[in-house]
Order: C-alpha cells, then structure tokens, then sequence
C-alpha cells in the first residue's frame, strides 16, 4: 500500500510554469512546470517526478553578502550579469535567483537603475530567474513594475509576497504575467490566508508558490519542516488553498554562530554543510524550488537528490 492510500491522499499539487522559451514568446533556454505532484517527494510509486530544482542567488550589492561566499566567488561578485551567467554555466544550477540587495542602501532611488541590472542578467543567462525585489514598501509599487516590464514575456518568479504587504508586486505579475513567491511566518493557516489574499484579487492559483519561510538547520529549520510537511499533506488532501508548489531558500544557514566562527576551508565546509543538509530536508518535504549561495552546494545537492531517486527505483516501489 502506498503513502497516499495509507494518508487518504487523492489530490494533486498545482502546477506553475517558470521562465518562457522561444516557442513560448520569451527567451530562456528551459521552461519549468513545477507542482503536480500526488504524494512527498522521492515517494512516488509510479511515474517518478522531476527533482527539486536547484537556484543559485546572486545579488546586485555584494555588500551585503556572506563574505564566504564572497572571498570563495571572487571578483565575479561585483559584476552581476557575469556572476550571473557563472551560476548558469559554471556552477550549474537550474535558475538563478537575483536579490535586489542595492534597495537596503539607506534612501535609495534609483529604480532606474534596478531595470538595466534586470535586464543584463536576463541578456548574460538563458536560466529562469526568480527576482526578490525591495524590502522598503515605500519603493515596491515602482520597483516591481520596473522588474516586471524587464522580465515581460519571460514568465519570472517574483518576491516576496508578505501579508502586510502584497499588493505592489501582485499587480506587477498580474501587469506582465509572472507569478509571485508567497511567504508567511512557519505557519500553515497564515500561508493560506495569504494565498486566498492573493487570490481575491485576481493572482491565479497558478501563479502561486508558496515560502513558508526557512529557518537555518539547528536554528529553528524543524519549525519550518513541519510547516512544508503539513502544507503539503493538505494539498495532497484537497486543500485548494495550499496546493502550489513550495520555494525554500535556506541563507540563514551562512549567518549562524558555527559558520561565522569558522575559519579558511573550515568556514566554507560547514556554509556548504548546513545549506545542503536544510535544502535536502525541505524537499523531503515537498519543496519544489531549493535556493543556495555557496556554489559548491549546487554540485552536492544535484548528486543528492540523484541519489534519493536511484535509491528509490532500486527499492522496486
């Protein structure tokens, strides 16, 4: 008997396309349809489902970055598009994730500015890009619609989404047809209401992904499993509501105690350690999308999640 007879499962995960080709009227190189899936992952008794999709993140003020990930990456760093197009290429990641960290610096206002870093990252990768905007709702209107105008036509993923602040970057994906990264604070019936918020004015459940935000391995990271786990079951239960596919981005995993303590190739050992061993958890729990900052994360989480697949076709079930 399979999990989803042993849980009551009958439903399905939503579906979301991520990044438009050619034929789709963008041009990045891969289209992803994530979601679909009808029970956890690496559980499947039948067709098995694609593996988690892996983001490198990158940013646009490097200031504002691990500086292990900083001295590991070198001067590349400082430069976005091609930082970007290394993420693509040399580390191998599946997208790329580029944080918008120029908007902490104190009264910033060159939004201008923002759509050119946009642009130029989508001219150096063919990757899907996900794009996490401002964190200063004084500026998200114009920031968003900047971002979303750049991206038309190439089906971006937006963030981030928050209960007290929505409405900015919803009508930017609405204006230009991305979707939008939900995100509550580890708890399940917030990130509903969020999605019902999102919803009621005019976001399609298709459109959705949904953070239920991650906590660093060891630093609250079990909170959050519960979190992806019972978001999951619900959808899998028929939750309409939760049934989108889920995002974690594990970067508080290179700001805990152990690592910041860490010295020369120690520091960088355990920044890989605890990214890889949060994002292994998180989609054993149903994410779809797993985000990192150290590129040696990417190659050990690709043979990772290869592992988890082979091991369950060997398994016979």
């Amino acid at each position: 008997m399979g999990l989803d007879a042993t849980f009551d499962w009958t439903a399905t995960v939503g579906e979301v396309v991520l990044g438009a080709t050619k034929a789709d009227g963008g041009t990045r190189s891969v289209s992803y349809r994530i979601g679909g899936g009808t029970t956890l992952p690496f559980m499947e008794t039948s067709a098995p489902s694609a593996s988690p999709l892996i983001a490198f993140e990158i940013c646009d003020n490097p200031r504002y970055w691990s500086p292990i990930v900083r001295d590991y990456c070198g001067d590349i760093v400082n430069d976005t598009a091609a930082w970007a197009k290394t993420a693509d290429i040399g580390y191998g990641a599946d997208m790329v994730r580029l944080n918008l960290t120029s908007t902490k610096e104190r009264n910033f206002s060159d939004v201008a500015a923002l759509k050119k870093t946009v642009e130029a990252v989508l001219s150096a990768t063919s990757l899907p890009l996900i794009i996490e905007g401002s964190n200063e709702p004084k500026i998200d209107s114009e920031v968003f619609r900047v971002c979303g105008e750049a991206g038309q036509g190439e089906r971006l993923l937006l963030g981030t989404a928050e209960a007290s602040r929505y409405r900015s970057i919803a009508a930017a994906a609405l204006a230009y047809n991305h979707s939008v990264i939900a995100q509550s604070p580890i708890d399940i019936n917030l990130a509903k209401q969020l999605n019902i918020l999102l919803r009621e004015i005019g976001v399609s459940r298709n459109h959705i992904v949904i953070d239920p935000y991650t906590g660093a391995l060891g630093y609250g990271f079990e909170y959050s499993y519960s979190a992806l786990e019972r978001i999951r079951f619900s959808a899998l239960k028929g939750d309409t509501d939760l049934a989108m596919p889920m995002i974690c981005a594990p970067a508080d995993s290179l700001t805990i105690k152990e690592v910041r303590e860490a010295q020369g190739d120690a520091a960088t050992d355990m920044a890989v350690q605890w990214e890889v061993y949060t994002s292994i958890a998180a989609a054993v729990a149903g994410a779809e999308i797993v985000c990192v900052r150290h590129p040696r994360s990417v190659e050990v989480l690709k043979a990772a999640f290869a592992g988890l697949k082979t091991q369950r076709a060997g398994a016979g079930v």
